[in-house]
């Protein structure tokens, strides 16, 4: 997800795309234990959508 987007969001939903991202990560992560993930740059991509989305609700002076 895009910085800018992400900017737009208010504090509560960027509490609900942390724990998106947070559900995917916990996924992806399973799915590569499995075998069954392919593309395994995915795992630091949502790591850092994790990263980028608590940066910005930090500077908003939200606590997530």
């Amino acid at each position: 997800m895009k910085t800018e987007d992400l900017r737009e969001l208010t504090g509560d939903e960027l509490e609900q795309k942390v724990q998106e991202f947070k559900r995917k990560l916990f996924n992806l992560r399973f799915q590569k234990v499995g075998g069954e993930l392919d593309n395994t740059a995915e795992l630091a991509k949502t790591r850092q959508d994790i990263a980028r989305t608590l940066t910005i609700a930090r500077e908003k002076g939200r606590e997530v």
